[in-house]
């Protein structure tokens, strides 16, 4: 399980090390690719298969699903963190996500977000003044 929030930072060499409690989940490896918000997500080898395999059987015929599968297949990066538990980001997705110092990993049960500081600031401020009450009553709670 993926749970939580951490701050780290990037080093100059555009490594991200992994927080401690997380490198158990991912320690045989992930696939990093571009998120919907500009951010990254990271997900364990085990769910990119399931959700690899779930894309592929989409119809190739289909413009709109050959298009999701450039976007998700062509940024994505498969790592393998090192025995500090550091993975390096590759420039692209860095760019794409504006990384450059401090980053924000946020556990989201089975995979992992990734933000710029600055924009995990703005996210969060915008998900702590939103009502949730229709989502959890949605869940029986």
């Amino acid at each position: 399980m993926l749970l939580g929030e951490y701050l780290h930072n990037i080093d100059e060499k555009g490594r991200l090390i992994i927080p401690a409690k997380f490198r158990g989940d991912l320690a045989a490896g992930i696939v990093v690719t571009r998120g919907f918000d500009q951010n990254l997500i990271a997900f364990p080898i085990n769910e990119w298969e399931t959700l690899a395999a779930g894309i592929m059987q989409r119809p190739l015929s289909d413009r709109t699903h050959r298009d999701f599968r450039r976007r998700v297949f062509s940024s994505a990066t498969d790592l393998v963190p090192d025995r500090q538990g550091r993975v390096l980001l590759p420039p692209n997705l860095r760019e794409f996500a504006g990384i450059d110092s401090e980053v924000v990993i946020a556990g989201m049960y089975n995979h992992i977000e990734i933000w710029s500081g600055a924009a995990w600031t703005a996210v969060r401020d915008d998900i702590e003044n939103n009502d949730d009450s229709d989502r959890w009553e949605g869940l029986g709670i």
